[in-house]
C-alpha cells in the first residue's frame, strides 16, 4: 500500500483594506489658455490666430514665465457652416481657428496676473486650471503609512470581535493612490478681462490605498 501524503491545515487569514488621507497646501498650477479666432477663409482665421497666441506667448514669458513651461496641447481649424432657410445643405460661410498651450506656474503669487496679462494681450479661452505639487514624494509617504496604520487598526478590531490573534504578516499591496485637484472649467467659454482675477488655491486631498493580509492565530 503506497503510503498517502499527508496535507497541513492551511493557515487561517485575514484580508483587510487601509485608506490614508493627508492635505498639502498646492505650490504649483497648470494653466489651459488659448486663442480662437475666425476668418473669411482658412489662412486668414489661421493668421489671425498665430498673430493673437503670439503675442500671448510673448507676454507669457515676459511675466517670467520658463519656454518649457508653456506647450502646445491644442489646434483646429474648421469651417464654419450656415444653415439656408430655403433647406438646402448648409454651405461654408467661414473658418474658425483655435490653438491652446498648457502653462506651467510655479509662482502662486503670480497667478492672478498672468491670468490677466495674457487676456489683455488676446487670450480668449481657458481651457481650466488645475493644481499641484511639485514633488510629492514625501506627501504620498505619509499618506501610505496613514494607510497601513488604518489597515491595522482595522485588522486589530475584527481579530479582537472574532476571538482570534494577528499573526505575521503574509502580504502588502498598494490598491491605488491619487492626487484629486481642485479644478477650474471654463469648457473653453469666452471670458472678459477684469483688473485682478481672484484666485482661491485650496487645498489638496492626496490618497493612498492599501490592501494588507495577516495570518490568524487561534
Amino acid at each position: 500500500m503506497l503510503a498517502q501524503p499527508v496535507l497541513a491545515d492551511q493557515p487561517s487569514t485575514l484580508t483587510v483594506s487601509g485608506t490614508g488621507h493627508v492635505t498639502r497646501a498646492p505650490d504649483m498650477a497648470t494653466l489651459m489658455v488659448g486663442v480662437t479666432t475666425q476668418g473669411d477663409t482658412a489662412s486668414e482665421a489661421l493668421g489671425a490666430n498665430s498673430d493673437q497666441l503670439a503675442a500671448v506667448m510673448a507676454r507669457l514669458k515676459e511675466a517670467g514665465i520658463a519656454e518649457n513651461d508653456i506647450q502646445t496641447s491644442g489646434l483646429s481649424l474648421n469651417p464654419r457652416y450656415e444653415s439656408s432657410s430655403s433647406g438646402d445643405a448648409p454651405v461654408i460661410h467661414g473658418y474658425e481657428a483655435a490653438n491652446t498651450v498648457s502653462v506651467t506656474v510655479h509662482d502662486l503669487d503670480a497667478l492672478g496676473g498672468v491670468l490677466d496679462q495674457v487676456v489683455a494681450d488676446g487670450a480668449n479661452t481657458l481651457g481650466g486650471l488645475s493644481f499641484g505639487l511639485e514633488d510629492d514624494t514625501e506627501a504620498m509617504d505619509a499618506a501610505r503609512r496613514t494607510a497601513v496604520a488604518d489597515a491595522q487598526r482595522k485588522a486589530a478590531l475584527y481579530a479582537e470581535a472574532a476571538g482570534v490573534k494577528l499573526g505575521r504578516i503574509l502580504s502588502i499591496t498598494e490598491a491605488g493612490s491619487a492626487m484629486p485637484q481642485p479644478m477650474m472649467a471654463m469648457g473653453g467659454a469666452m471670458f472678459a478681462r477684469e483688473a485682478s482675477v481672484p484666485i482661491a488655491q485650496g487645498a489638496l486631498d492626496l490618497e493612498s490605498s492599501v490592501s494588507v493580509s495577516w495570518e490568524l492565530l487561534q
